[in-house]
């Protein structure tokens, strides 16, 4: 089930299911809320959104009374999270997922986000998106590449080529929005080649695994995919991660795999993350490559989850687009 696309006019809604919408300051909220009113988009603001208790975040009931709220307002159109964090996984069970399922609309956000997402779609088959924040909007530069594919994802229908940005950054840019170093960007590097299509799902890594075992954990089977994870993923986190996400049922069922640029932090070179895939005789029949435009990194494309997509990785070069979305 896919939700309707994004039009001029349209109301979106800044919810804030993990850290609490206080921590964004009030520069990068004027810049955001500029962003999107350039988009043709009207913001308006969940009504605990501002609640902050003593780990950055508010109550379960406060951030699933938004989302319900979100979601059951006719005039709301999409939801936008507000940033990411930690704990959206404490809302899975107290969400009402009848009144997701009759009312189906756009939710984008990433990182802990990712949890929120792919229990909303194993749970109502509700495609959402992992795409950018609210707090994501308030960037002054290099920002370009990341709309681009937000209105080809969440604006325009029809299948797109997924191409590489001309240049990424791992600046923390929400602490200096001048000072900013752009590297060029070698595009993604195949690390196993073949071809494969299938239902695009991932995300977060880290936080996807922590569906791992419950009823809110997507099937695997029939899936190309997309995964990263963040500055605190060393090697052999992410490692062990990948692993326990290959023993999950369905596993022997994925396409695919598309690994989202890392950190600088995470110091998982090239090198150190083909020994790692290369080291699973779980992943040597499938296509893998990595270095794509997703993840903590700017700029960031805008995927589906639950959407469809194909990877071609053969002689060195990578295409990779998103047919349904």
């Amino acid at each position: 089930m896919y939700p309707a696309k994004l039009s001029p006019g349209d109301e979106v809604r800044i919810v804030a299911p993990a850290t609490s919408f206080s921590h964004i300051t009030a520069a990068t909220r004027q810049n955001a809320t500029a962003q999107l009113a350039a988009l043709g988009l009207r913001v308006t603001y969940a009504e605990h959104a501002e609640e902050r208790d003593s780990f950055n975040s508010s109550s379960v009931a406060s951030r699933v009374a938004d989302l319900h709220a979100a979601f059951a307002d006719p005039n709301v159109k999409a939801i936008l999270t507000a940033i990411g964090g930690f704990n959206s996984n404490q809302l899975l069970r107290a969400l009402d997922y009848d009144l997701i399922r009759a009312n189906p609309k756009i939710l984008c956000g990433y990182s802990d986000i990712t949890a929120l997402a792919s229990a909303i779609y194993a749970k109502t088959g509700l495609v959402t998106y992992s795409g950018p924040h609210f707090s994501t909007f308030g960037m002054l530069r290099g920002l370009e590449y990341t709309l681009e594919y937000f209105r080809k994802c969440l604006f325009e229908p029809g299948s797109f080529a997924v191409l590489p940005s001309p240049a990424w950054s791992d600046d923390p840019w929400y602490r200096d929005q001048e000072n900013r170093v752009f590297v060029p960007n070698p595009g993604c590097r195949v690390i196993n080649p073949g071809r494969a299509e299938g239902r695009l799902l991932g995300g977060n890594l880290c936080t996807l695994n922590l569906l791992q075992g419950t009823e809110y954990m997507p099937a695997l089977a029939g899936s190309l995919l997309l995964l990263e994870d963040d500055y605190e993923s060393k090697p052999q986190h992410f490692d062990r991660d990948l692993q326990s996400l290959i023993h999950q049922p369905g596993f022997e069922g994925v396409r695919g795999l598309v690994i989202g640029r890392f950190q600088n932090e995470s110091e998982i070179s090239p090198e150190k993350l083909a020994a790692i895939i290369h080291s699973k005789p779980e992943l040597a029949h499938l296509p893998v490559v990595a270095g794509a435009d997703f993840g903590h990194t700017t700029p960031s494309i805008t995927f589906p989850i639950g959407g469809t997509g194909s990877l071609t990785a053969l002689n060195g070069a990578v295409s990779f687009t998103i047919t349904e979305h």
